[in-house]
């Protein structure tokens, strides 16, 4: 990325507060004078307040975490139904494919963020700079506040680049250092920069912001430093920092009911005692499309059904109360089908807060997933257009907000970055790399909240249970794609036959229904080794001379293959 000793010019207030709410509510204004924007406190304070869109833009709501915007639609969890090339829903299987998404020249397109995460640090390290240049008109403790804000978002925005691609090229407040041309770092160099950042932000912060919600606080920088050790492999400052979280009060929420374990998706100002971090929108503000998106066909038939869960997803959950699987050998009939029921009802409660499925209750019907029902089923890539229909038989739920129903209205529900869930199996999976204790204890608070049984495991064991806690409990977050990545499991379970995902065709047949289970894919899917490693983009390479597309690792050879 070219770069240009900058004279600053500061945007004030992309970012306003809200009223007596004390919510983040984003108003742009016009452009001031950076001498006017840091004479005063309430000037800087929206400033900094610019940053925290950039905790949505990441997360399963938006499209920063990939083009795709929500990666689990590249694993077994999750189709989308869209073989048309040229849109958000199509670019999944493009990727999945293996069509040229995966190419070195497109990669960094569908995967990458590359120049809009290096612009928001650009604009990060502006405000630092102005912060050291202007800081004495502020007393320690506000300029401490605003140094933490400032590097908790450089640490954040590097984790982003840094989980996709390990060599990036680090830059820091100091503007007037700043040459045209600039190296890669090493590994270990960028892991740094985003643990010192994450940490100093940690330390600095506030438990909790009188008056001011919403704001980033010491727990919210620990949870995503407890997350971001995990990528480094850092296992004892994963641990650690996990551990700070617990000492600050979060709770897990009930979830013995689906609609319990529903409220883990709710905001903090709304009672929920597990979320750590969340972006908040507003009607007439900042907002999204995800229940318009994902809601079954039958609710809006020019939306709807984006993605759908896979049945291999549905597969996953096990019976409440005992644990274990049902035997779903009589649903994999791809001939006749069955006109059993499918025991839908005897599973644990994350799978009725997250997958709708036929006949299940939904806004005050019975979901109709089936051929010529309300909700629609419609056959992968056969030319028609889905219209809201499911390729798999099943809708997403969770995250839904079974309120709303006017689609002409924007999404408000709120993006819950982080939550004390996720943070108790990132230390579940440091303690296991490290050997400590403390991981079957992890996994039994996870599974005990949900009413699941849990008996101690130790070696390969262990560590299976603790990708399966995570596979479930954070499903659609928009942690698995990149779990399976830095477990270098991805090149295995997305290639090749074995990979394909399968639903199941629900025909009504008088009172009956018949299940016939079906191949979503139609064809093999393809991961590559090589993109363990996303390439770096065109204009890096074009604009930067002292970077060349770096070797793809192949980590079944000693040797390394050129990208191109």
């Amino acid at each position: 990325m070219k770069k240009k000793i900058i004279n600053i010019v500061l945007l004030a207030a992309t970012v306003a507060m809200t009223g007596c709410n004390d919510w983040l509510d984003m108003s742009p204004t016009n452009k001031v004078s950076e001498k006017i924007v840091w004479s005063d406190v309430n000037y800087v304070t929206q400033y900094v307040n610019g940053f925290y869109p950039y905790i949505s833009r990441y997360g399963a709501f938006e499209t920063g975490d990939s083009q795709v915007g929500l990666t689990d639609g590249l694993t077994e969890t999750l189709k989308f139904g869209s073989a048309t090339p040229g849109t958000n829903v199509g670019f999944a299987n493009i990727i999945a494919f293996a069509e040229g998404g995966l190419a070195a020249s497109t990669a960094a397109f569908h995967f990458g963020a590359w120049d809009d995460t290096y612009t928001r640090i650009r604009r990060v390290n502006e405000f630092l700079y102005g912060l050291k240049k202007y800081g004495s008109n502020f007393d320690g403790d506000t300029y401490k506040r605003f140094e933490a804000e400032a590097r908790f978002f450089r640490g954040f925005l590097y984790f982003q680049l840094l989980k996709r691609t390990p060599e990036v090229i680090l830059y820091n407040e100091d503007l007037l250092a700043i040459t045209e041309n600039k190296a890669l770092s090493t590994e270990e160099e960028g892991w740094n920069m985003v643990e010192s950042n994450l940490s100093y932000a940690a330390k600095t912060l506030p438990a909790k912001w009188d008056n001011e919600a919403g704001r980033i606080t010491s727990g919210a920088a620990y949870a995503m430093l407890s997350r971001a050790m995990l990528y480094a492999k850092r296992w004892q400052s994963a641990k650690t920092a996990a551990e700070e979280v617990f000492k600050l009060g979060y709770v897990l929420m009930p979830g013995k009911t689906a609609a319990d374990y529903a409220k883990a998706f709710t905001s903090m100002r709304d009672g929920n005692t597990e979320s750590i971090l969340e972006y908040n929108y507003l009607v007439g503000g900042p907002n999204h499309s995800w229940d318009k998106l994902f809601m079954p066909g039958g609710d809006n038939t020019t939306m709807g059904g984006r993605a759908t869960p896979t049945q291999e997803m549905v597969e996953s959950y096990e019976l409440a109360t005992t644990g274990g699987y049902p035997d779903w050998t009589p649903w994999h009939n791809t001939t006749t089908g069955t006109t059993d029921t499918p025991p839908y009802a005897q599973l644990e409660p994350r799978f009725h807060a997250s997958v709708l499925y036929n006949g299940c209750e939904w806004k005050g019907r019975a979901l109709e997933p089936y051929v010529s029902g309300k909700d629609g089923y419609a056959v992968y890539d056969d030319g028609s257009a889905l219209n809201g229909r499911t390729t798999t038989g099943y809708y997403l739920r969770k995250m839904l907000n079974e309120g709303y129903t006017d689609y002409s209205k924007a999404c408000t529900q709120p993006w819950i970055a982080i939550r004390l869930a996720e943070v108790i199996l990132n230390h579940a999976e440091a303690c296991y790399m490290l050997g400590a204790d403390g991981a079957n204890d992890d996994l039994r608070q996870i599974r005990e909240r949900v009413g699941l049984p849990y008996s101690n495991k130790s070696g390969e064991a262990l560590m299976a249970a603790i990708r399966q806690e995570r596979k479930i409990e954070l499903y659609c977050e928009g942690h698995h794609y990149w779990d399976m990545r830095r477990w270098k499991l991805a090149h295995t379970a997305y290639s090749g036959q074995n990979s394909r995902v399968h639903g199941l065709k629900i025909e009504k047949q008088g009172a009956e229904f018949i299940y016939t289970y079906v191949d979503c894919d139609r064809k093999d899917r393809l991961f590559e080794e090589k993109l363990y490693r996303i390439p770096l983009p065109e204009t890096e390479l074009s604009n930067n001379s002292a970077v060349k597309q770096f070797p793809c690792l192949l980590y079944t050879s000693p040797s390394p293959r050129d990208c191109s």
